[in-house]
This record gives C-alpha cells, structure tokens and sequence, in this order.
C-alpha cells in the first residue's frame, strides 16, 4: 500500500537526519517507526510477557553463531575491562 502525507519540513529534516544515523532511508525509517507503535502500546509487563516479545521478535537463538552464552558473556567483560583508552 502506498500512503502519501505532507509533514513540516522541520520534522522531515529531524526524521532524515534520524535515519541516516542508523543507515536507513528516510521511508525505511518511517516504517520502522510505524511498526515499533505496537510495542510503546503493549509495552510487557512481567519478564513472562518480555520473553514472549522477544520470541515472536525472533530475538531468542537469533544468534546461532554464539554456542556458549555465558561464555560468550565473559568474552565480551573481559575484552570491555582491557581495551586500551585512547
């Protein structure tokens, strides 16, 4: 479906300059934008309802790269606590 609307050019340039910082067009990010209102409206309650989100999100075992998570995990610590400050 193709919806046309005229919006100030104030909120497009904020829009654009919005989406172009997460690499996405500016109609990519709208849609984004869009999708994510479900979530602000059905915002989970309890961690029951969280997982549930990030199930139907494809978010839980979307990473079949990591084979340890905590693992994983201690990687990422140890690499956050000796990285070099420039």
């Amino acid at each position: 479906m193709e919806i046309n609307i005229e919006i100030p050019k104030e909120l497009e340039q904020e829009l654009s300059q919005e989406a172009s910082q997460i690499n996405l067009s500016l109609s990519d990010y709208i849609l984004h934008l869009l999708s994510a209102r479900k979530v602000l409206n059905e915002t989970p309650k309890t961690g029951k309802d969280l997982i549930a989100y990030w199930q139907q999100e494809g978010l839980i075992n979307c990473r079949s790269d990591i084979k340890d998570s905590q693992e994983y995990a201690r990687q990422i610590r140890y690499e956050a606590e000796h990285r070099h400050q420039i």
